[in-house]
């Protein structure tokens, strides 16, 4: 495909990278410690640890992992953290130590879990007390020979540390029981660990540096095996992409979505830590006037999210009262971002909504806007340096400019395949590099790319395609409605049908009122036929809505 898109690049940009020139994950940690030594680099409930500390303690679990365990390079350590400061020190620790991480969702039940240690093939897992119950009831069966458990506050100072790991322990009740004889405290690792020798490990661009996980709502999850080279590469890319705007060393990201989640991963933990920027980690976004308290007089520059995080933060009355002055990015990911979301932030915080599209399986970006973009144009951006994407049919075929098609994505962040699995390697990934991402989509004159939505998501209605990302975005239109999924349920006549799950902004909104303005804005075979009002929608660990989990219910 011609890259037409690289005419719309903002001045300065990058067409390529320099690729034979780009550092290891652990190059660049190095790089961040030696320029932002005494900057804060993490900030969680009030205590922030600097690059030095973070440096120096990823060392110290870096020699327990190596020493006290005796474990070598390339062995798999599970972390299963949500966002506290134990958890760049552990990732730091193991990527030091030239080990692959595998990052757990702490909310996994038993047999995800269990699944996951055994397909990865994990010798060692981190977990916070709080799930600890789950590792276990999970680790028989698995290679899991050393547990690691730490409690929410194990980082920060006396006496404040003991307050609140007793609250959460005996006034919240939110560590549920287990027994796990042989495991070890993370703090006391670490201070045993000061006293050992850390020998960083030589690491290369092709040791892998992440198996991330995927595929868990749509079959058996599968871990997608990531590079030194392909996170570093994408890490570039994004860096480049925002050229001279940011400020190294005095950004402030706020961090709600899990760090265990590519896209917080890349886009917070890695890049904005090469940058020098203070990530602010929030560990439970969902309780939203804590979160918006926490956040209401930092003067953040930068904020990730789902469109989800950002319309509960619109939603909320408290957040009118957040101070946004600083506020230069925000990116939007992980689903689509719909037009009114966009245009209620823009007003709200006077920063334009970006929206950027990724895989796990690309590291994650692909695409992103450019950051001079003035008004919403409900595209996902162009594609970043040193990436290709074309549109294909069925066939694999490229189909011409402004049609649709399946998006395929080659580029330096593009896995190396899945984990011990080569049929459905084979199935995405082509011989020359090619990944096929499973989502429709257009790429128009100037390059910018619009997803239509996923292949697998897509309602047929009588012979017609219609596509849910299409409905949702008209049905959120309403100024009633808060959220809403739509899918396709079976129908005698037509094949499929559409039907709505929506929850209201305000009471009063009926499904007769609803059809009609679906009726004024979409063509007759769109119009949904059934309408379901919730109090709230399934969504996954970072927010986005799992249509899956509701085309289940309505086959059940």
């Amino acid at each position: 495909m011609e890259k037409s898109w690289l005419g719309s690049y903002e001045a300065g940009v990058p067409h390529e990278l320099d690729l034979p020139a780009l550092p290891t994950l652990v190059e660049l940690f190095d790089a961040a410690v030696a320029e932002y030594a005494v900057q804060p680099a993490f900030l969680n409930l009030g205590h922030a640890l600097s690059y030095s500390e973070l440096e120096r303690q990823s060392a110290a679990f870096g020699a327990c992992l190596q020493q006290r365990f005796g474990l070598t390079k390339g062995e798999r350590i599970a972390i299963m953290l949500p966002n506290v400061l134990q958890y760049p020190v552990v990732l730091f620790g193991v990527l030091r130590a030239g080990m692959v991480v595998v990052n757990v969702n702490p909310l996994y039940t038993v047999r995800e879990l269990h699944h996951q240690l055994k397909d990865s093939g994990a010798t060692a897992i981190v977990v916070l007390a709080n799930f600890a119950q789950t590792v276990e009831r999970a680790i028989a069966g698995t290679e899991v020979r050393h547990v690691i458990v730490t409690e929410l506050a194990d980082l920060l100072p006396w006496p404040k540390r003991a307050l609140v790991n007793l609250v959460v322990r005996r006034v919240k009740k939110l560590v549920p029981p287990y027994v796990l004889p042989d495991a070890l405290s993370l703090r006391a690792l670490l201070r045993e660990g000061a006293g050992l020798t850390f020998r960083p490990a030589s690491v290369t661009r092709d040791d892998v540096a992440f198996l991330q996980y995927t595929g868990g709502t749509t079959g058996v999850a599968k871990g997608a095996v990531l590079t030194h080279g392909n996170m570093g590469a994408n890490l570039m890319q994004a860096t480049a992409w925002l050229g001279q705007r940011v400020k190294p060393g005095r950004e402030r990201i706020v961090t709600a979505l899990p760090l265990y989640h590519i896209f917080a991963l890349t886009a917070n933990c890695l890049t904005f830590l090469r940058l020098g920027a203070l990530n602010m980690l929030i560990t439970n976004p969902r309780d939203l006037p804590a979160f918006i308290k926490e956040i209401a007089t930092a003067r953040f520059t930068v904020i990730t999210g789902v469109n989800t995080l950002y319309n509960a933060l619109l939603n909320h009355p408290d957040f009118a009262k957040v101070d946004c002055s600083a506020l230069w990015l925000s990116l939007g990911g992980g689903m689509a971002v719909q037009r009114t979301v966009a245009e209620r932030w823009q007003r709200a915080t006077g920063c334009m909504l970006l929206e950027a599209y990724g895989l796990t399986e690309t590291s994650p970006a692909v695409t992103i806007n450019p950051l001079d973009l003035r008004e919403f144009n409900g595209s996902i951006g162009l594609p970043l340096p040193s990436t290709e994407i074309s549109i294909r049919d069925v066939d694999g075929n490229e189909v011409p400019s402004g049609q649709r098609g399946e998006l395929y994505v080659r580029g330096p962040q593009v896995m190396q395949g899945y984990w011990r699995r080569p049929d459905e390697t084979a199935a995405v990934l082509s011989a020359d590099g090619w990944l096929r991402t499973g989502d429709v989509a257009t790429v128009d004159d100037a390059g910018f790319v619009r997803i239509v939505d996923r292949m697998k998501d897509m309602i047929d209605v009588s012979g017609f395609n219609v596509y849910p990302n299409e409905i949702e975005e008209v049905v959120a239109m309403h100024p009633a409605v808060r959220e809403v999924a739509a899918i396709g349920v079976p129908d005698g006549h037509s094949g499929e049908v559409v039907k709505l799950f929506v929850v209201c902004r305000e009471p009063g909104l009926t499904t007769e009122e609803l059809l009609r303005h679906c009726r004024e804005n979409l063509t007759k075979y769109k119009v949904p036929k059934h309408v379901e009002f919730r109090e709230e929608l399934p969504k996954t660990n970072v927010g986005k809505i799992l249509r899956r989990a509701l085309r289940d219910e309505a086959s059940g």
